[in-house]
């Protein structure tokens, strides 16, 4: 596991978000599913750990908001949805967490049709599958799941169109959304010697940690921007949703020289900002102003908010590989 390797992975990350729109241009990897699921399910599971884990919540939210009824849960839950034709119980596998997944799966199968998603089909989680749909993430050589968090939430969205949760942004079906996100994670990277070490500085204090802020809808961001700073830099991280921040993290930002990462859009970021000003921290704006930002990064596509729940991890993954460059140095 090196800085390297991390850059290499994310360098990835456009092509397979092409590769996968190409595929679902050709085939629906969940074209089985009516035979599966007569009428809109009573209840959707989505089981998931680590980068899984916030795919899954995501997709949830988002099928949450067109009326279905969707949890994501971890998978180590004593209970959950009980098991039965009306539940739809979808396993994500990007490759940790698969004891866990298994055990959760042993009480549905045979009573309720079984979606996993990986990219192993040779994996013990495969085994459960009425549907198996791949990845296409291929292997991280970093051991960081970046590539296989944002195609596992591509595929979820998928499914949440399928299932009748439409999509937000500016495209009809998924295919174009994952093309322009492609597009815009292809801007990121290629104009990352002219925003990282602005970024960088912004955020830089004697700690090094940096924590992140994102709204509800997109709090799956926050999660696997701080997962990423954890594992690769090896640096302290948390993740709060925007609103919530002025009731937990403020708090320590009051003892701390404190800095964050704001995935922008949420109504409440401008108290965010107010507050974090007040008490001498800053922060760095991800997709839009905030008014307080020391830097703003901004990226193709950016104000549609399917790609910026594709996209905007991406900032927090360089910045994560940047620092752990620098650790290495």
């Amino acid at each position: 596991m090196t800085a390297q390797l991390l850059s290499a992975d994310l360098a990835g990350k456009p092509a397979a978000l092409n590769a996968l729109a190409d595929r679902l241009d050709r085939h629906d990897p969940f074209a089985a599913l009516p035979a599966l699921v007569e009428d809109e399910p009573a209840g959707i599971l989505l089981l998931g750990t680590g980068s899984a884990r916030q795919a899954c919540a995501a997709a949830a939210f988002r099928m949450r908001l067109a009326g279905l009824s969707a949890v994501a849960e971890f998978p180590s839950a004593e209970a959950t949805l009980p098991p039965g034709p009306a539940t739809l119980v979808v396993a994500v596998d990007v490759g940790g967490g698969v004891r866990e997944l298994c055990t959760a799966l042993d009480r549905y199968v045979g009573a309720s049709a079984i979606i996993v998603v990986t990219d192993d089909a040779s994996s013990p989680a495969a085994r459960y599958a009425d549907v198996l749909a791949p990845l296409g993430a291929e292997r991280e050589k970093s051991g960081l799941a970046c590539r296989g968090h944002q195609l596992a939430l591509a595929l979820l969205l998928h499914l949440g169109y399928r299932l009748g949760a439409p999509p937000l942004g500016a495209s009809a079906t998924l295919a174009p959304t994952l093309r322009r996100s492609a597009n815009a994670c292809a801007d990121l990277l290629e104009r990352a010697r002219s925003w990282v070490p602005a970024a960088a500085a912004a955020l830089a204090c004697d700690s090094g940690a940096v924590h992140m802020v994102a709204p509800a809808g997109r709090t799956a961001s926050a999660e696997q921007a701080a997962l990423a700073l954890r594992q690769g830099p090896v640096l302290a991280s948390s993740a709060y949703e925007t609103a919530e921040w002025s009731h937990t993290g403020r708090h320590l930002a009051a003892v701390s020289d404190y800095r964050a990462l704001l995935f922008a859009g949420s109504h409440y970021d401008d108290r965010f900002a107010e507050h974090l000003l007040q008490l001498r921290g800053r922060f760095v704006a991800v997709g839009r102003p905030v008014e307080g930002a020391a830097e703003v990064v901004r990226y193709l596509g950016d104000t549609d908010p399917d790609v910026a729940l594709l996209t905007e991890p991406l900032v927090a993954e360089i910045l994560a590989a940047h620092w752990w460059a620098a650790r290495e140095r």
